[in-house]
Parts: structure tokens; C-alpha cells; sequence
């Protein structure tokens, strides 16, 4: 029988906060314990501190829960394992406060990404990363914390089939993606209607530099002593973010070039991406998808209206797979942004930290 988990949630009243609430208050293995956001918050019940936005009702559970500030104390320090949604701008000093106070923390935010001693995991695609969190320890003299970062919306659903390919025929020379992203990507308020309604905005701050730089070290892995990473060096990755009126799933067209000649067929792509199977579905994580990634044979699919529920949002699903021109395949890619490419990744990390005997 897996151990009850008691949780708290950092920025619990934004929107990646309450994909958080939702995927936690339906989770056997977790219970929510502590709800932390900004002062203004902070004294008020849930109900009355945060403006839900998501398609199901505020849990019961939480709806009287008192939110407190985003301090390691109280609450916050009987829990196992704390996720954080909290935005960059305020991220970075609270979470290396959760972490010094020796709590294991899975930050949704991106300060800490880059960091040499920071683990950045994709669940499904480099969970093998865990195996810095000795060094980490013993850097920060910790006893049971640690901080797991995971990656940026857009990254989190390009890796998946990539890991899958790179495993199967070896290094990637070229990526080439161009993106349509979802306007939950940008929280809330988010992106003002007369900005996106009727349009596509072309600029994503800070977007693209995130996909290509996070590709390699998600990619990449950890070095024989254990104590950092070595990125991909032999690959280039060129990213294009686009904004589009999209609530909930980015859709991605990627291209690929093998370092491997003659490229492997798009049969074997196929094959090679639905037989794909990941460490958490292999230890039975509660939250891994039956299938990883789910390949539509249909001409017009993935589409996120119709696809991006697809595993219960933890699923990459990839469609029109077929020869390019200029480098070797192009495929078109569905992640839903705010499960797979951002809360529900936290979740899924901490289910695979669980059964690697990492939360203690």
C-alpha cells in the first residue's frame, strides 16, 4: 500500500495552483494539507481568496481551507512534499526557503531550470535526472528535501516523442518546432481578448530561448559523477512561439534530422513512438498514461478540442507523421499545457520520487 502523502501547493489561487487542487483533491496517494499565496491572500478562506477558473467546482475539501503565506512554517512543515505554481517573478527566494528548510519541493517555475545542481524532468522522458538529488543533498546538507523542477508547457510535450526516437536510433542533429500555444499558457489575466480574439500573435517572451535550451539538457544527462549534466552538444534546436485562441493544448509541428543514415522510415517513427514505454508506467505511477504517446492515423488530427484530454492530459498525442523535404520527419504534436506541461508533470514527478524511495 502506497503511503498517504500529505502536500502543500505554493501560489495555490493562480491557475497552475488550481490544476494543482484539482489533480490532487482526485489522487488516492495525496492529501492537501496547506494552500500558500501572496499576503493579500493570505487569512482568507480558498473560496473567498481565489478566482476558480477552472471547468470543475472548487473541492469540497479546500474550500474552507485558510490560504497562508508562502513561508516554510506551520502547515508547510508537516507536509511531505510541497508543488509549486507561484510566477517567476516571486519564485525564486521562496523556494530556495522550502528547500533550505529541508523540503521536497517540485517547482513549476522556471528559476531554477538552468541551475547546474537542479534536476529538470519531463516525467516521461528523463525521470533517470532523479539520480542528482544525492549530490544535491549533500550540497545544501539536507537530510529529505530537495527541488525538482519541471519544464516549460511547450518543451514538456516536444521531448516525449523525441526521447522515444532518440533512444530508439540515436542522436538528433537538427529540431526544428513551430508552436500554437494555448492562452492558459499565460495564466491569469493572461492575454487580453482584443490582443488574441481573431488573431495569432507571434511573440511568446522568452519562449523559444526556453524550448531550445531545455531540450538539451532534458536530452541530455547526468554526468558520471553524478554531480551536474552534460547537455547535447552535436544538437541544434530552433524554436517558433506562436500565441492563438486556444483555451487549454499546444499544438506543435516538429521536424527532425537523425544523425543516423539512411533516416529510419516513417513506419519504423510510428512504430517506434506507439511502442514507447516510459519508467512510470513501468512502476505503475498512478498518473501514467496507458499509452505515452497515442498516434492518430486521421489527416486533420491531433486537434485540441478533441484531443488534448487524451490519457487524462497526460498523453502526447502525435498525428500526420510523414517524410520532410529539407531534414528527414515532420510530425504534428498535441500537449495538453496545463496537465502534461505543467501541474499534472509536478504530479506525476512526485508519484515517480514516491516509488524510487526519494520522499522519506
Amino acid at each position: 500500500m502506497t503511503r498517504v502523502l500529505k502536500a502543500g501547493i505554493l501560489g495555490a489561487t493562480g491557475t497552475v495552483g488550481q490544476r494543482f487542487i484539482l489533480l490532487l483533491s482526485q489522487h488516492p496517494y495525496f492529501t492537501i494539507h496547506a494552500l500558500g499565496a501572496s499576503p493579500r491572500s493570505a487569512g482568507k478562506t480558498y473560496a473567498k481568496a481565489t478566482k476558480w477558473k477552472m471547468a470543475q467546482r472548487i473541492p469540497a475539501e479546500v474550500q474552507d481551507m485558510v490560504v497562508k503565506t508562502c513561508e516554510p512554517t506551520g502547515e508547510f512543515l508537516e507536509c511531505d512534499v510541497v508543488f509549486s505554481g507561484l510566477d517567476a517573478d516571486v519564485a525564486g527566494e521562496i523556494e530556495m526557503a522550502f528547500l533550505k528548510a529541508d523540503l521536497g519541493l517540485f517547482s513549476n517555475a522556471k528559476n531554477y531550470r538552468t541551475h547546474e545542481e537542479v534536476p529538470l524532468i519531463v516525467p516521461m522522458a528523463n525521470p533517470s535526472h532523479f539520480d542528482l538529488l544525492a549530490h544535491q543533498r549533500s550540497k545544501h546538507s539536507l537530510s529529505k528535501g530537495f527541488l525538482v523542477t519541471n519544464a516549460n508547457c511547450s518543451t514538456s510535450g516536444m521531448v516525449v516523442p523525441l526521447k522515444a526516437l532518440q533512444d530508439a536510433f540515436g542522436p538528433l542533429s537538427k529540431i526544428m518546432v513551430t508552436t500554437m500555444q494555448a492562452v492558459s499558457g499565460a495564466g491569469y489575466p493572461g492575454v487580453s481578448s482584443l490582443d488574441i480574439m481573431d488573431n495569432v500573435v507571434p511573440f511568446i517572451g522568452g519562449e523559444e530561448e526556453k524550448m531550445e535550451w531545455e531540450t538539451l539538457k532534458i536530452l541530455g544527462s547526468v554526468n558520471k559523477d553524478l554531480n551536474g549534466f552534460d547537455l547535447l552538444q552535436s544538437t541544434k534546436v530552433s524554436a517558433t512561439c506562436n500565441r492563438v485562441p486556444v483555451i487549454d493544448g499546444h499544438t506543435e509541428c516538429v521536424s527532425i534530422e537523425f544523425e543516423r543514415k539512411p533516416a529510419p522510415s516513417v513506419e519504423e517513427v510510428i512504430r517506434v513512438m506507439e511502442e514507447y514505454r516510459t519508467e512510470a508506467q513501468a512502476l505503475g505511477c498512478h498518473s501514467a498514461p496507458e499509452q505515452a504517446i497515442i498516434v492518430s492515423r486521421e489527416d486533420d488530427r491531433p486537434q485540441p478540442r478533441l484531443d488534448r484530454e487524451n490519457g487524462n492530459g497526460y498523453s502526447v498525442t502525435v498525428g500526420r507523421v510523414r517524410p520532410c523535404n529539407i531534414l528527414d520527419i515532420k510530425f504534428t504534436l498535441l500537449v495538453h499545457n496545463t496537465i502534461l506541461g505543467a501541474a499534472g508533470s509536478g504530479v506525476l514527478l512526485a508519484e515517480l520520487a514516491q516509488k524510487k524511495g526519494l520522499i522519506v
